[in-house]
Order: structure tokens, then C-alpha cells, then sequence
């Protein structure tokens, strides 16, 4: 490795995964990677039909004083049927949907095996904090083999 820069294949960093049937297998790239000016992930479906973005909004919590965070999805692997306020965008694999107002909540449904969705995310105008989840999901999950 140089310095300044880091180099990994996503298959290189750990899978994450939870029994709850809810939340979908995960992949800390944030923190594998130590970044520390924006939040990323990327979520991992095995079959049609599983969850590859859990329903959520990008809101603060009441009373933090930070600003919502803006997303950016970006499915590398088969397609995802997202979900976004009232509305459906299936997306296949190289496609990518930016969600500007955290208002709005999100989910994605695999539509194919194997799909995978990068994420990429931030609070406009304020600096990065991780969010309390990231802990929350290392000390839910488990490793997968």
C-alpha cells in the first residue's frame, strides 16, 4: 500500500450478517477503509425478493441539530426494485439513483440473485459523524464464514 491511498476488493471485506430477517447482510466499507468525510456501505442479497436496502429515512435524530443525510445508491451486481416516498425505479446492475431529500423513505428489493448495492452518504453542509447504527450493526450481526 502507497501512502494516501488504500486499495480492496469488496469481496475482501467481511460480510455482516443479522438474524432478524429484516435487515440485510452488510459490508462496513466505511470502516474498513477508515473514510472519514462520508458514510458507505454496501449491501449484499442472495435471492429475488430479499431486502437489499432496509426502510428507512436519512432524518436526524430530534434534537441532534445535524442535517438530514443525502444518498447515493449504486446497484454493482443484478438489479434492485427501490422504493422512494411514493414511487418504484427498478434499477439494473451499473445504475444509480441519488436521493436529495432525507425526508424520504427508502428501501430496496433484490430482483435478481446475487445483486449488490453500494452506498454513499452525507449530511449537506455539516461534517460526517458516523451514525450510532454503524455500532449498533457490529454488535447485532455476525460474521459470515
Amino acid at each position: 500500500m502507497s501512502s494516501g491511498y488504500r486499495t480492496l476488493r469488496l469481496d475482501d471485506i467481511p460480510t455482516v450478517e443479522f438474524d432478524d430477517g429484516v435487515t440485510p447482510p452488510w459490508k462496513p466499507v466505511r470502516r474498513q477503509l477508515g473514510v472519514a468525510a462520508f458514510g458507505t456501505n454496501a449491501y449484499v442479497a442472495e435471492e429475488p425478493g430479499d431486502v437489499v436496502v432496509e426502510r428507512h429515512d436519512e432524518l436526524p435524530e430530534e434534537g441532534s441539530g445535524l442535517p438530514g443525510q443525502q444518498e447515493l445508491y449504486l446497484v454493482l451486481a443484478g438489479s434492485a426494485r427501490f422504493e422512494i416516498g411514493d414511487e418504484v425505479v427498478d434499477l439494473p446492475a451499473r445504475g444509480i439513483v441519488f436521493i436529495e431529500d432525507p425526508a424520504l423513505v427508502r428501501r430496496a428489493i433484490a430482483l435478481e440473485p446475487q445483486t449488490v448495492v453500494f452506498a454513499v452518504g452525507a449530511p449537506q453542509g455539516a461534517p460526517f459523524e458516523p451514525s450510532a447504527w454503524e455500532e449498533e450493526f457490529l454488535r447485532r450481526g455476525r460474521t459470515a464464514e
